[in-house]
C-alpha cells in the first residue's frame, strides 16, 4: 500500500530493487523504500533526516535516513505517512532540479 502511494507521487517516479527491497527512485535518485519484516513493517526515506515530521513518526539516527516502523496492532496516523511520502517526494526533485547539469 505504501509502495504504491509512492509510486502515485508523480509520471517521473521509477522502481528499482536494491538488495531486494523495492526502492521509489526519480531518475536514478532514490527517495524512499517499504522493507517487510517479520514483526514490522518500514517505511523508509533517503533524506528523511532533513524531513520536517511534526507528528514525530521518523524513526532512527543515521546521517540522512530515517523510517517509519509500522507494526501490527499499533494505530498509524495515515495523513501524516502520506504527508511525509508526499515530503520524500518533493525533497528528491528540488535536490535533482538544484543538482549541477552534467553538460
Amino acid at each position: 500500500m505504501w509502495f504504491v502511494r509512492m509510486r502515485q507521487c508523480g509520471a517521473d517516479v521509477v522502481e528499482l530493487l536494491h538488495d531486494g527491497c523495492p526502492v521509489a527512485c526519480v531518475a536514478d535518485a532514490p527517495f524512499g523504500y517499504v522493507n517487510a519484516f517479520k514483526s514490522h513493517v518500514n517505511v523508509g526515506f533517503f533524506y528523511g533526516a532533513f524531513l520536517e515530521d511534526p507528528a514525530g513518526l521518523l524513526g532512527g539516527s543515521g546521517k540522512r535516513m530515517r523510517h517509519v516502523k509500522l507494526q501490527p496492532g499499533l494505530q498509524l496516523n495515515v495523513a501524516a505517512l502520506r504527508d511525509l511520502i508526499d515530503a520524500a517526494y518533493a525533497d528528491i526533485r528540488a535536490r535533482l532540479d538544484d543538482a549541477p547539469s552534467s553538460r
